[in-house]
């Protein structure tokens, strides 16, 4: 019984590791795509800007 709960608890152990780098991943893929979508913009908002001026 007590080996069934060892092999048991290392399991779950190697399961959270695994979820833990599976949303390290995604929050890394998140961040770039925020970092591309924000210089986007931010050229978006510059160029109105200069046209608003400009008119």
């Amino acid at each position: 019984m007590m080996h069934f709960l060892k092999r048991l608890r290392d399991t779950r152990a190697a399961t959270a590791i695994e979820y833990g780098l599976i949303a390290a991943l995604i929050a890394v893929a998140a961040i770039a795509a925020m970092q591309g979508l924000g210089n986007r913009l931010k050229t978006t908002f510059t160029n109105v800007s200069s046209n608003m001026k400009a008119s």
